[in-house]
């Protein structure tokens, strides 16, 4: 990313903003405030840091004074106004200087409650929306360059699964192939590792089940889903593997999910809605006898964190656009006996989905 690139997001976002009818946005530490300028303070505490960002102005940003310098050399710095603020001064009153009083303003998800209410006590006049409802499509949408980052992040992931693949899997303990799963993102190329599920036999009915102590057995079916960031971008895959040879039902479901998440990739293009993408899935589990074991969402996108719009869910009428990118995760889940999912990132191109994961989606056997 370049200062360019900053200076081009955050007047985008201006320019969105006033699209909505909006005065403007405010963006306090997360995601947001990393995307659109390049400010990530080393801590997140009580004290205020606030970007105001007001269609056709500089965008300014406020920082406790101790954390200036740090924000005075962030990547997007010199297209913005920074000014710090001192102990036992109100960091309200200074963003109130800078706001319409009676202005509806875009809010980041991640803004503390106290942050929000000392804004309304010093603009009582003002008015304030969750960004991710106001402006669903800021982050969604990403560009070459965001693309190419998460399929190097994805490229990575399926290293980390191809290496894993050689491991070890009956006799030893779920965390300890968890802790396989961290080491190898790590050496290759992640600087964050958000998660990462190993739900052997039982627990793979679980989908967002913790490793455990629980030993892994030969026969059992393992769900491994893992990711992070890699230069600041996110991975996220799931593969569904079985230790020693599988039995029919096993291979059934695997190639029922399978079939699921291919037919979804093959529904993606722009202008389809993304409940229609989980509707594709859910009616091949459906058909298949399983519907009522599917019982999450079909995706969710991803970008500088690992869980953002776009979702893939029944209600979702936002259609796809070209530079979307989200997963695609189909699974099955059979209590007290085993699960299967599949998941693959996948990017809405103008002819279609492009898959960001590469590894096979068949069942692979394990030792």
């Amino acid at each position: 990313m370049t200062q360019v690139d900053y200076e081009r997001r955050m007047a985008r976002a201006g320019r969105a903003a006033a699209d909505a009818g909006l005065a403007g946005l405010i963006v306090t530490p997360g995601p947001d405030l990393t995307w659109l300028c390049g400010y990530r303070p080393t801590a997140v505490t009580e004290r205020l840091t606030a970007l105001v960002i007001e269609p056709g102005r500089r965008s300014r940003l406020l920082v406790p004074v101790l954390e200036y310098p740090d924000a005075e050399y962030s990547p997007g710095a010199w297209a913005m106004e920074v000014s710090g603020w001192t102990d036992g001064s109100d960091p309200y009153a200074e963003v109130a200087k800078w706001m319409d009083p009676q202005g509806r303003y875009g809010m980041s998800d991640s803004t503390w409650a106290m942050h929000l209410l000392g804004l309304q006590r010093s603009v009582p006049g003002s008015g304030y929306a969750a960004l991710t409802e106001v402006l669903p499509m800021l982050r969604a949408v990403k560009d070459a360059h965001e693309v190419e980052q998460l399929a190097a992040a994805g490229a990575a992931a399926d290293a980390t699964y191809e290496d894993i693949l050689t491991v070890r899997f009956g006799g030893r303990r779920e965390s300890d192939v968890a802790a396989d799963l961290v080491r190898l993102l790590t050496e290759h190329g992640h600087s964050q590792v958000d998660f990462t599920i190993v739900g052997s036999g039982p627990n793979g009915a679980n989908p967002h089940h913790e490793a455990g102590e629980r030993v892994i057995e030969d026969g059992d079916m393992v769900v491994l889903d893992f990711g992070g960031l890699k230069n600041g971008y996110g991975s996220d895959t799931t593969r569904t593997v079985h230790v020693g040879d599988p039995g029919a039902e096993e291979r059934k479901v695997h190639d029922i999910v399978r079939e699921a998440q291919q037919a979804a990739f093959e529904a993606v293009r722009p202008g389809i809605a993304c409940q229609d993408v989980d509707r594709v899935a859910r009616k091949v589990i459906k058909a298949a006898g399983y519907g009522e074991y599917f019982i999450h969402r079909t995706g969710h996108g991803i970008g500088v964190t690992t869980h953002e719009p776009p979702y893939l869910v029944e209600g979702e009428h936002l259609p796809l656009v070209s530079g979307m990118c989200f997963s695609i995760e189909p699974g099955i889940y059979l209590p007290g006996r085993f699960g299967v999912r599949i998941e693959d990132i996948v990017t809405c191109t103008e002819s279609g989905g492009r898959r960001l994961n590469q590894t096979a989606r068949e069942m692979a056997v394990v030792r």
